[in-house]
């Protein structure tokens, strides 16, 4: 059996960070979103390589008028209510697609041209499901208006990346019920694990931040069953992708090779590999990021030419 690679990207803009930075601290990396899906579009047809885009529900509407009419009827809850967007938030949005920090149809009618990509979701309104105050009721809601909006564009929904990686199994009934049948999980170490906000630890991060440069981890290739049945594929991650950031450019070659050893593992065992990361973290130090974007892809090539190494989005990992 050939290995995989997979790629898939957290596609969120400020509906995935607006809880936690502004437009005037982030706005320069979010309004180059359209630009770097360009870029990305561009690099991945150079080496024949094929991406996930889980994007957010809201980022289908052509304006504000459309995206009402969408929301959920029932909607999330959330004890911490800076965590809740249909609190004020989307009426502090501009009125259509010229407000490029809340909407993006112009670049999922260039995905979906491409023809190779898959346009998965991320839920509705970067839905968190480990959050305390929402529930089963206000995820079903959040899940059809993730389908309904997504289905205007001729787009099937078949996959879900969590936002903030909360996973929660007692949603899984919901995704199979709407045809949803791949998501992408957690790597297997406790510092990946599933959690809320309030759970969330310095040491957890730290370690993450450490895991990127040095093997403490593991690789975290693993295997998909061929048997495609009824059950929720979980096509877990293997590596966070993270940023350029000039403070640790000594250890750049760390980072990449970190990458690059647990690709080679995975095609040499017939295992898959999934990297992922969020469009605007490409937002700023373009040349950088896809300078080492290029280097992880030009081993891809190299790995697909020897060993038979294969991309593929999540949906058609499972077959």
């Amino acid at each position: 059996m050939k290995g995989k690679f997979i790629i898939s990207l957290d596609y969120e803009l400020m509906w995935g960070v607006r809880d936690k930075r502004t437009i005037e601290s982030y706005g320069e990396n979010v309004s180059a979103v359209p630009q770097v899906i360009d870029k990305l579009l561009s690099c991945f047809s150079s080496f024949n390589v094929q991406a996930t885009f889980a994007t957010v529900g809201f980022l289908f509407a052509k304006d504000k008028e459309e995206l009402i009419r969408y929301l959920p009827q029932v909607k999330p809850n959330y004890d911490d209510k800076n965590l809740n967007p249909f609190i004020g938030y989307i009426d502090s949005i501009g009125d259509n697609s010229s407000d490029h920090y809340h909407y993006a149809i112009d670049s999922i009618h260039k995905i979906k041209k491409d023809g190779k990509h898959e346009i998965s979701t991320h839920t509705f309104s970067h839905y968190y499901c480990l959050e305390k105050g929402q529930n089963e009721k206000s995820f079903l809601e959040d899940v059809n208006s993730a389908k309904a909006i997504a289905e205007k564009e001729g787009i099937n929904i078949k996959s879900i990346v969590f936002p903030r990686n909360q996973y929660n199994p007692s949603y899984d009934k919901i995704l199979l019920d709407n045809k949803i049948n791949i998501y992408r999980g957690n790597e297997k170490s406790w510092f990946y694990s599933s959690k809320n906000g309030e759970e969330e630890t310095l040491i957890r991060r730290m370690m993450r931040l450490i895991d990127t440069y040095v093997n403490i981890s593991g690789n975290h290739c693993f295997s998909v069953s061929n048997n495609v049945s009824e059950e929720l594929h979980n096509i877990p991650s293997s590596r966070f992708l993270r940023p350029y950031n000039p403070r640790l450019k000594m250890f750049e070659d760390l980072r990449l090779n970190r990458i690059k050893k647990s690709m080679t593992y995975a095609a040499k065992k017939g295992l898959c590999y999934h990297l992922w990361w969020h469009p605007h973290n490409f937002g700023s130090h373009q040349n950088e990021n896809f300078l080492f974007l290029t280097k992880i892809l030009n081993h891809y090539k190299y790995l697909n030419e020897k060993f038979g190494f294969q991309s593929c989005t999540m949906e058609n990992s499972i077959y």
